[in-house]
């Protein structure tokens, strides 16, 4: 099971993402890049807020009703609530890549998956 700390570390592992806490929302940690929200928890909440589309957001809720539901604020444009003990670690860390994807610009999702695919390529080749 994901623990909050682990969340603010899968959000943060993202370029150009950052904690921004929003005093206005009763102190709730939001994870941004060029300050577009991706991401929201609570203090010790048992679940994490990430965007996503509505299909994804319609696809998940059909799946596992138990894990997602939508978000009560951001619902209608697709976000959703995951439940940190009903999901593993990798399956919330490609919700949380997909929310950062969204939301970043094109030009550094870009940059990003260019030096992925290099250092993919650099420990994955085969030295003949």
């Amino acid at each position: 099971m994901p623990t909050e700390q682990d969340v603010r570390r899968m959000m943060l592992a993202f370029p150009e993402a950052e904690e921004i806490v929003i005093d206005a929302w009763g102190d709730q940690p939001t994870f941004r890049v060029r300050k577009k929200m991706f991401g929201m928890m609570g203090y010790g909440a048992p679940t994490v807020c990430l965007k996503a589309t509505r299909e994804t957001q319609a696809a998940l809720l059909e799946e596992a009703p138990e894990v997602f539901s939508p978000q009560p604020f951001f619902g209608r444009f697709g976000w959703i609530d995951v439940v940190l003990d009903r999901i593993s670690a990798e399956e919330l860390a490609e919700l949380v890549e997909d929310a950062w994807r969204l939301t970043a610009p094109k030009r550094v999702v870009k940059a990003y998956d260019a030096a992925r695919g290099a250092a993919e390529g650099d420990g994955g080749q085969d030295q003949r």
